[in-house]
């Protein structure tokens, strides 16, 4: 794996050139430069990365609460490099069928100054993977006596720090945070339950997120045992997929890349395997921005191995671009549609008399 691009805590140590340092742990911990002052370990950079979650968290209420999540913005939520593509045309259909709603409800009476049309809500999300930081941030509720890792609403456990006698869970079993378990085709279904018990030993309805993460053979292969394991314990779980970390790829380059076309048929997967066994796809993780990056390739504007230098960013994941991100969701809304068309019955036997 190339240089400043390996990815965070998968090696202990990185060499180039006859030179060997401690590996970029991500920007919580060091830095991605590869010198000895950058990759050393400093504790401010929690500190720092905390005040720059504040002023995030404070930028997305004021977006949330301050009129720029209305639904009467949605065709002003198109981005300019979007005009000349398929999905812009698509996105620019519905936001025109949303206007259309948006007037019906405001005939009705719903009118576009009622705050439900104004403001959304919106939660945060993230590993629990620095137990000095996530420790540090965790109070008890004085009304309930239940404590919360105020870092985040939901935690996450990973793949390197599920061990069912490790820190982690240890530490989550003990907070009262809705939480995830990040699952690859590793994982034992015996173990996933024994996991479940452990973290929500009440069974509680909404406390654990099954994230499931194996790349699109291993799913079909692999979730359908996890799925009935957890089934036959009796356990209540949401089953969320994460088609980006199974589909890293390394480019010619040496630059960390992920297929369009294996995430999107690692998602196929996901929604057949949940139809086959009877159970529900509860939804869908994937990492994205906005930018017009060139960080996965594929898709409809066809992004190649040539093109990732040109508009790469990131210094960890590669991302989904806005172009991107839309093709899927119309993928999984389309998906959506025909299954709730199947379980419907149809108009005419309904009122047939």
């Amino acid at each position: 794996m190339a240089g400043q691009f390996a990815k965070p805590r998968s090696d202990s140590f990185e060499e180039k050139n006859g030179v060997k340092l401690p590996s970029y742990r991500g920007d919580n911990v060091n830095g991605d430069a590869f010198d000895a002052v950058s990759r050393t370990p400093d504790p401010q950079r929690m500190v720092r990365a905390y005040c720059q979650s504040v002023a995030t968290l404070n930028l997305l209420r004021a977006f949330a609460t301050g009129g720029y999540a209305a639904m009467q913005r949605v065709n002003q939520w198109n981005l300019d490099f979007m005009e000349q593509s398929e999905q812009g045309d698509r996105y620019r259909e519905l936001a025109h069928r949303v206007d259309e709603a948006l007037g019906f409800m405001s005939c009705a009476g719903l009118t576009a100054d009622h705050p439900i049309m104004t403001t959304t809500d919106f939660w945060t999300s993230h590993e629990c993977l620095l137990l000095p930081y996530e420790q540090a941030l965790t109070r008890e509720d004085s009304t309930s006596g239940f404590h919360y890792d105020c870092s985040a609403h939901m935690l996450w456990v990973g793949e390197r720090t599920r061990q069912l006698d490790g820190a982690h869970v240890e530490f989550l079993r003990g907070i009262a945070n809705p939480l995830g378990i990040k699952v690859s085709d590793k994982m034992d279904p015996n173990e996933l339950v024994k996991l479940i018990d452990i973290l929500n030993p009440k069974n509680k309805s909404g406390r654990i997120t099954v994230i499931v993460r194996m790349g699109a053979e291993n799913m079909r292969v692999k979730l359908p045992h996890l799925i009935r394991a957890v089934r036959r314990a009796g356990q209540i779980v949401t089953w969320v997929s994460d088609p980006m970390h199974g589909n890293t790829i390394k480019a010619p380059s040496g630059l960390k890349t992920r297929s369009f076309d294996s995430i999107r048929a690692e998602l196929r997967a996901f929604f057949d395997v949940h139809e086959q066994e009877g159970s529900y796809p509860g939804g869908v993780h994937l990492e994205m921005t906005g930018q017009n990056v060139t960080e996965c390739v594929g898709g409809s504007r066809t992004i190649t191995f040539d093109d990732l230098s040109s508009r790469y960013h990131t210094h960890c994941d590669p991302r989904l671009n806005a172009s991107q991100s839309l093709e899927l969701a119309f993928a999984i809304a389309e998906r959506l549609r025909k299954r709730r068309l199947k379980s419907t019955p149809s108009l005419s036997s309904s009122f047939t008399i």
